[in-house]
Formats: C-alpha cells, structure tokens, sequence
C-alpha cells in the first residue's frame, strides 16, 4: 500500500496481480488503486506468457490422454490378436493331433488285417499239407492192402501148387499109434486139426527126427522132435524142453499153424525144397 495525500491507496503491482488471480488480499479491499506508470505492453506479454502456458499443458494433457486411450485401445487390440492367434495355433495342434492318432489307428488297423490275412494264409497252407498226408497216408494203405491182398493171393496159389495131400490111409483114432506118435496125434486133435493131417504129421516128423525127442542135429544145431533150431525156442513153451516130448510137440504143431497153415502143408513145402 501507499499514501497519496491522506489516503492509502493500492499499488499497481498487487492490483495487477489481483486482476489476474482474480484475488486481492482483505488490506487492500476498498482501497483505491494508487497511480501507476504505464507499462502496457509489459502486462500484456506477461498475460499471453501465462495463457500460453495453461493453453501447452492442456494440450499436452490431451495428447497424453488420447495416446493413452490409443495405447490401451491397441493393446487389447493386440491382446485380442494374440488370443486369436494362441487359439489358431491349440486348434491346429489339436488337428495335427487328431490326424496322427487316425493315422496311428490306420497303420494298427492295417498290421491287423495284415497278420489276420498272414494267419489264414498259414491256416489254409497247414490244412492244405494235412489234407495233402491224409490223401498220401491214404493212398500208401490202399497200397499196402493191395499188397497185402496180392501176397496173400499168391501164398494161396503157391500153397495150392506145392500142397500135396496125403493119399495113404487115414486113421481112426489115435489108438492106432504108440509113444510119441501117439501123444502128437492126441495133441494135433487138441489144436484143432482133424485126423486126416496126422498122416502128413507123422511123415515130417519121422522124416525129421524118427520122433525123438532127444534128437540133435550137430551141423545145424537143430533139437527135438520138430527139429526147432535153435531148441531153445521151445522153453516158450516150457521149461522142460530138452526133455518133454508133449512140450516139442506143443511148440511144433504152432510153428507150423503160423508158417504153413497145417501139417500136410508143411509136409508139402518139405517135399519141394527139403526142410520145413
């Protein structure tokens, strides 16, 4: 404040200041303002100096607002890109995924029908070879029967050819024998021979051994009433071989059953080649 005469009055720079503040301190209310130089062009540039000021700082404000809003606008921009991207990418691993596991399932299915068709093809080749050894094994008994039938054929030829049946007398029992030659008669009866075979019988066994049952033969080993060679043949029989004429007799009268059918058989083949 100043004095003009009496009075107090404001001095121009607090009333300059108040006019821009729009503020003037309580001392100075009511008072008038005191004379003041003239220094307009100094207020005038400090006035703009100010608006200027205020003018940058809101322009400022609102550049840094709108990068802001720009800035947050891009980065969910940004974000919602990615989190399209990031599903792109989860649904192609998902399809590259599910294309492998079709495939993996392709190439399982396919080595299956695969060993499938490989086993039936060895099922089939295995049934093959069996129905093939069924026929052979089938064929080689039709063979073998055949065989057999002819060799059977021809044994009864041959028999017939070599046979010769007794033509002398035939006995009525056995009584008309004696010693060994009776036991043998009584024991062919017993094997199931009829009387009319006795007479062959009885011309092998005298041929081979005048019935005794002792009799050995030193070049060939032979023992016995039938000539069994070796003797020891007729312990099957019995134990007493060397000694029973009943055993010799029983052995002989089946080693002929077995080769030669009967004894007048025998006796035959003993006429053709010499031994029986």
């Amino acid at each position: 404040m100043a004095e003009i005469g009496d009075h107090q009055c404001v001095g121009c720079d607090r009333l300059q200041v108040g006019a821009l503040t729009g503020r003037l301190r309580p001392e100075t209310a009511g008072l008038a303002p005191c004379p003041c130089p003239r220094r307009r062009d100094h207020f005038v540039s400090r006035l703009w100096s100010r608006f200027g000021a205020r003018t940058a700082a809101v322009a400022l404000l609102s550049v840094g607002v709108a990068g802001g809003f720009y800035l947050g606008e891009d980065r969910e921009t940004q974000q919602q890109g990615l989190t399209a991207q990031v599903g792109l990418e989860v649904d192609q691993v998902e399809y590259d995924y599910q294309r492998e596991r079709q495939a993996d399932h392709r190439i399982s299915s396919a080595r299956q029908r695969a060993a499938e068709y490989q086993a039936k093809l060895r099922a089939a080749q295995a049934a093959k070879e069996a129905a093939e050894r069924a026929r052979e094994a089938e064929a080689a008994a039709a063979s073998r029967k055949k065989e057999r039938e002819a060799a059977a054929k021809d044994a009864a030829a041959q028999a017939d050819q070599t046979t010769k049946p007794f033509a002398g007398p035939i006995p009525a029992s056995c009584a008309e024998y004696s010693g060994n030659r009776e036991i043998g008669c009584a024991l062919m009866l017993d094997a199931g021979f009829k009387i009319d075979q006795f007479p062959c019988l009885d011309k092998l066994w005298t041929k081979e051994s005048g019935w005794n049952h002792k009799a050995y033969n030193s070049s060939s080993g032979a023992y016995g009433i039938p000539q069994a060679l070796p003797g020891s043949k007729m312990g099957s029989v019995a134990d007493d071989w060397k000694t029973n004429p009943a055993t010799q007799i029983t052995w002989g009268l089946g080693y002929i059953e077995g080769r030669y059918s009967s004894p007048c058989g025998a006796w035959g083949h003993s006429q053709d080649s010499g031994w029986y």
